[in-house]
């Protein structure tokens, strides 16, 4: 099925082909255990800069979870007070995918 630009300047919530496409880069991820091909696969559906915000996001909540304050990280790193609360508020919620990969590295 071929669908044009209006059925996909949607949200991506209510955005099945989207949501389907999402799904499948989730299953490529989970489905591999070989961290070569996973940062090879990245290398091509993102741009180094699409990279780089993900290991800066990545690292400022490392930074959080080490007790190291909003505005030092974005000292250190001049990074935004936005994107670090972002990253706070994720950090701070019940069940957060962050503390539960965070703990995954300490085990």
């Amino acid at each position: 099925m071929i669908y044009n630009r209006k059925q996909m300047n949607v949200s991506f919530d209510d955005n099945e082909v989207l949501k389907k496409s999402y799904s499948e880069l989730l299953d490529i991820i989970t489905n591999s255990t070989d961290k070569e091909f996973i940062s090879n696969f990245f290398g091509c559906i993102f741009t180094p800069s699409e990279r780089k915000d993900f290991a800066e996001r990545w690292l400022l909540v490392k930074e959080l979870n080490n007790g190291v304050t909003q505005r030092d990280i974005a000292k250190k790193y001049n990074m935004s007070l936005c994107k670090i609360t972002r990253g706070s508020k994720e950090l701070q919620k019940e069940n957060s995918a962050f503390r539960e990969a965070l703990n995954s590295l300490n085990h």
